[in-house]
């Protein structure tokens, strides 16, 4: 009682903060800053591959160790936000994000690049539960669907202009430039959030460092394991076993969360049906959008022949349709509610989906665009309604570790999409290349490009186009499995009562709105 009291009082004292909307630019700043960075450094990695003489196993390890931090340490860094103070833990994220992206810049040979992104992966971890956690506690209910609808609008332009931004920086400066530019981003963000925004902590409670510890080591452990079982599968010792400490590792985490007394992360929250529905329903999502990006952006540069520059503006109309849907999600959301307008824009992304499956390469760019803004139309119905239910069910006390919870379990997701549909779409590729094609050709459509025959290339082009239809119809049905996850579990709040003749208290009427 105490505590749905406390956190409507501080729920309704916060959501008539003057200055709301500039916090919120501030929150969309420093979650641009991570998606920008991330999207722009695939760009970037040939120049710097040369520059550096950075051998695959030295890119694959600047890629992954920040991933590998950053989902390892994320529901650690949520739960220090709810003890410690939100606006505290994303500062301190940000200036570490800041520093190492600076000494990144610099770098000189791989180990300091490695060293440099581990340490923006703790940066990020740091930033990226505190943005959300703090946008719910700064925003009412009756604003919070269109603050996550400008959020979340933030989030895909940034993942579409990052590609762009990057390909213009590496073109008229250096690689070291993706990284220099995140410098005064996070500087503004520093001193917007120091001056502008208030601090919001959860009820104090014991730390739980085994809980920290267990996370981190199944987190870590399964995200290596997906990233790696494309490549050998389970016929490499090393994945095998790192699969291993992964369900051993989270296993343990859940055992023991659900036994402490004040356990680092709420598990209860998966009882509510809007939490469990809409974290499983945006992890299907996160599956086929993670594969989406890797295979869009192959299809268009190794069959089509677009530069990686022209690749990521391949992306505009989605972004776009992404923008515009966003705030007319968020309008519709509040008429039809949560439930149906997930399931709507499920539906849209799905149909996008099996639009991608049927582009052919001799096709225009008109097709290419209609299924990309399809896709960014179903994106921009669903995720508001899903991210704003899933968030209106966590208390405001969990409001960091829940919002991490729901970060680790997307980040995952996106990891798994680009694995397992990566792996589909060389599966299907090798199947479609004849017999009679060099074994080189049939491992790579970069491979077969560069041999320099062009009746091999058309014909990798064409089993290239197979596999990438394979892939997306596979998409559009885990999607359609996620609209109907969102329709079957989510469920509307019902009306608030009409208030009767004799008016209650203000604490009664604080424990009313928060039921």
């Amino acid at each position: 009682m105490e505590t749905l009291k406390s956190a409507a009082q501080e729920a309704g004292s916060v959501a008539r903060n003057p200055r709301r909307w500039i916090i919120l630019m501030v929150l969309c700043l420093a979650t641009l800053v991570l998606v920008i960075d991330n999207m722009a450094l695939t760009v970037a990695v040939p120049a710097l591959t040369e520059d550096l003489g950075a051998t695959p196993q030295n890119i694959q390890w600047v890629m992954e160790s920040y991933i590998l931090v950053f989902a390892g340490l994320l529901l650690t860094s949520g739960s220090l936000s709810d003890r410690f103070g939100r606006r505290k833990v994303m500062v301190l994220g940000l200036a570490l994000f800041g520093l190492a992206s600076l000494a990144g810049a610099f770098a000189s040979d791989p180990g300091q690049l490695i060293a440099a992104r581990t340490v923006m992966g703790i940066g990020g971890a740091l930033i990226m539960p505190s943005t959300l956690s703090i946008l719910m506690t700064v925003f009412d209910a009756d604003e919070l669907r269109k603050a996550m609808a400008v959020w979340g609008s933030v989030s895909m332009l940034g993942l579409i202009g990052g590609p762009v931004m990057g390909g213009a920086l590496v073109t008229h400066f250096s690689w070291g430039a993706v990284f220099l530019i995140n410098v005064p981003v996070a500087v503004v963000a520093i001193l917007a959030a120091l001056f502008l925004m208030p601090e919001s902590k959860g009820a104090w409670k014991k730390a739980d460092p085994v809980g920290a510890l267990l996370s981190v080591i199944g987190m870590v452990a399964l995200i290596w394991t997906i990233n790696e079982l494309p490549k050998g599968g389970l016929s490499n010792a090393g994945t095998v076993v790192s699969l291993i400490v992964a369900v051993v590792g989270l296993g343990a985490f859940v055992a023991w969360e659900l036994k402490v007394d004040e356990p680092m992360v709420p598990l209860r929250l998966f009882r509510d049906r809007n939490f469990a529905g809409g974290s499983l329903s945006l992890t299907l999502v996160q599956v086929g959008n993670g594969g989406m990006l890797l295979v869009v952006t192959q299809y268009v540069q190794f069959v089509l022949g677009y530069s990686p520059t022209e690749a990521g503006s391949a992306f505009i109309p989605m972004a776009v349709a992404a923008l515009a849907f966003n705030g007319l999600g968020a309008t519709l959301g509040q008429k039809i509610g949560n439930r149906a307008m997930a399931a709507i824009g499920l539906l849209v992304l799905a149909g996008g989906f099996v639009l991608l499956g049927t582009v052919d390469q001799g096709d225009s760019f008109l097709m290419l665009a209609a299924a990309m803004v399809a896709v960014g139309a179903g994106a921009g119905l669903a995720m508001p309604a899903a991210i704003t239910a899933l968030m209106g069910a966590i208390p405001a006390e969990h409001a960091g570790v829940g919002s991490a919870l729901n970060d680790t379990i997307q980040q995952a997701g996106a990891a798994l999409g680009v694995a397992a549909l990566g792996s589909i779409l060389t599966t299907g590729y090798a199947a479609a290349m004849p017999e009679s094609a060099p074994a080189a050709a049939k491992h790579s459509i970069g491979e077969a490009l560069a041999m320099g025959d062009s009746g091999l290339a058309q014909t990798a082009r064409d089993a290239f186009t197979s596999g990438v239809g394979t892939t997306f119809l596979l998409s559009a049905a885990g999607v359609l499995v996620a609209a109907a996850v969102a329709f079957l579990m989510m469920r509307d709040p019902k009306p608030a009562p009409a208030p009767s003749a004799a008016a209650p208290t203000p604490d009664q009427s604080l424990l009313t709105t928060a039921s």
